[in-house]
């Protein structure tokens, strides 16, 4: 919870620009999470994180950026907090402790450590289950190949949702917070 709100985690790729797909994609999150009475929480930053962070923002929403002092970013100008880190698993960490769920947008590898994470503390009871889901064509290649090797191992499958389309993942993961 925070200020009272349930908050979801989103992490996604800093390079997107405003007017290209992916970055409108977050922004429409962001706007149908706080809309839904949810804030947001990111790594703080531009691309992604920053389309998210107006969204909610502009909705009426509070945007938490969990930010990292190593990097020589600019956070991005929505957030309503900014929570400073020194190390990058302190920033993980943060992500992973404030979000009530967690939402993965398109993304490189940073996004993947981001999913795996969660997803691996999830199957082995380091955190609790949470509503978790992503958004894309990478995630929906990707995740089916990894839920038959969780299957294979006779780990816990079905912890993380694939949607094409932002507005079903934000219904299914605001459903879940209800």
């Amino acid at each position: 919870m925070y200020n009272g709100k349930k908050c979801v985690t989103v992490f996604g790729s800093s390079i997107p620009k405003q007017g290209e797909q992916e970055y409108e994609i977050a922004y429409v999150l962001g706007g149908l999470l706080a809309k839904s009475g949810v804030n947001v929480c990111t790594g703080g930053y531009q691309g992604i994180m920053d389309a998210v962070s107006k969204g909610c923002n502009e909705n009426g929403g509070d945007a938490v950026g969990v930010t990292l002092d190593i990097y020589n970013a600019v956070p991005s100008k929505y957030l309503t907090e900014e929570i400073k880190c020194h190390t990058l698993f302190e920033r993980l960490k943060n992500l992973i402790e404030i979000g009530d769920a967690y939402i993965v947008l398109q993304g490189g590898t940073g996004t993947l450590v981001e999913l795996s994470l969660v997803w691996e503390y999830m199957n082995k009871n380091i955190i609790e289950e949470k509503p978790f889901a992503c958004q894309g064509m990478l995630w929906n290649e990707i995740v089916p190949v990894m839920e038959k090797q969780i299957e294979k191992e006779k780990r816990k499958t079905g912890l993380l949702k694939c949607f094409i389309d932002v507005e079903s993942c934000a219904q299914y993961i605001v459903g879940k917070l209800k």
